[in-house]
């Protein structure tokens, strides 16, 4: 009987080395699953500047597509504004082209003429106060006489000096410094006028990517400030998983890797691909089920399904099976 026994126990080892043996020796495969949940990203549209909510075009659920006009301000305001801008836009531009051309050749062919006559007049003055000099030495003219013509000299001479800085002015033009304010008015023009333009825009609010439309916050003619939320658009696109996965099975798991996404609704999984594995470990999220799990650390992965549709909701579990080969 002993004999008999040990017989067995031998074939049993012998068959049970046989089964690891070959159960090395072959490759198989293995499902890696994980749970996670739909993360579907959220945009809380506003206009960007304040006024009285004219008009919402669209409702909760309504599905749009990026562009489309979703609602719009009062743009009276605003019009008005840009109006004023452009005027003054245009005001200071003639004002610039002005001093970018200097003065007028007609301006300084005038100055060089008045400079002429005062000059000729003040010739008149100086001879004319040569001879009452002379008259006056010889005792013939009054001391009246030569005051006077004193004084007209010393009149032309004045006007003689005013003629010519008008004459020197005009011809070397503005000043530098002159021509540096105007310009830096005028770009200042131009920066009023564009902020105009793009506050004018700004009163109508279109939407920034596809998605549907989750809430509807406010109504027509409600005065709003800027950035206050009017509608909350739910993006179709990108439409991702966040999973967690154990730090054993961590290698198993990388960038590019690719994945199905099953959902409790649907029997076809969605095919997805992990596009960012988290460096850092964290705890399990409290929502996990298990007290053992939630103490454990895992790491955070973010998959981004490739066809997603309207059936993916947000924050919705999923199972998500990763194909391995050990």
């Amino acid at each position: 009987m002993n004999k008999k026994r040990l017989a067995i126990v031998l074939i049993l080892i012998a068959l049970v080395a046989a089964a690891v043996y070959f159960y090395f020796r072959k490759p198989q495969s293995a499902d890696l699953t994980v749970s996670g949940n739909v993360d579907i990203r959220q945009v809380n549209m506003s206009f960007r500047v304040a006024g009285r909510l004219k008009s919402l075009k669209v409702d909760e659920g309504a599905q749009v597509l990026a562009g489309d006009v979703l609602g719009e301000l009062d743009n009276q305001p605003y019009e008005i504004a840009l109006a004023d801008a452009k005027a003054n836009h245009a005001a200071l531009g003639a004002h610039h082209s002005l001093y970018k051309k200097g003065y007028r050749k007609e301006d300084i062919q005038q100055a060089k003429a008045t400079l002429t006559a005062r000059l000729a007049a003040q010739l008149n003055a100086s001879q004319l106060l040569q001879r009452q000099k002379q008259l006056s030495g010889s005792g013939a003219a009054s001391q009246r006489l030569l005051d006077e013509a004193q004084s007209a000299y010393d009149q032309s001479t004045s006007q003689v000096e005013a003629a010519s800085q008008q004459y020197k002015e005009l011809s070397s033009g503005y000043r530098k410094e002159e021509i540096a304010e105007v310009e830096a008015n005028y770009q200042r023009a131009q920066a009023q006028l564009d902020n105009a333009s793009l506050q004018l825009a700004d009163t109508v609010l279109t939407a920034p990517s596809a998605g549907i439309i989750l809430t509807r916050a406010v109504e027509p003619g409600t005065m709003l400030s800027a950035g206050s939320t009017v509608l909350t658009l739910s993006l179709t696109d990108p439409v991702w998983v966040r999973a967690y996965v154990d730090e054993p099975d961590l290698g198993k798991v990388a960038p590019g890797t690719k994945v199905s996404v099953y959902t409790d609704a649907r029997k076809e999984p969605y095919p997805g691909t992990v596009g960012f594995v988290s460096p850092t470990s964290e705890f399990t999220p409290k929502n996990v089920e298990t007290t053992d799990l939630r103490t454990a650390l895992v790491y955070r992965l973010r998959i981004v399904i490739d066809r997603p549709d309207s059936q993916l909701r947000q924050g919705m579990p999923v199972t998500v099976r990763i194909a391995t080969v050990h």
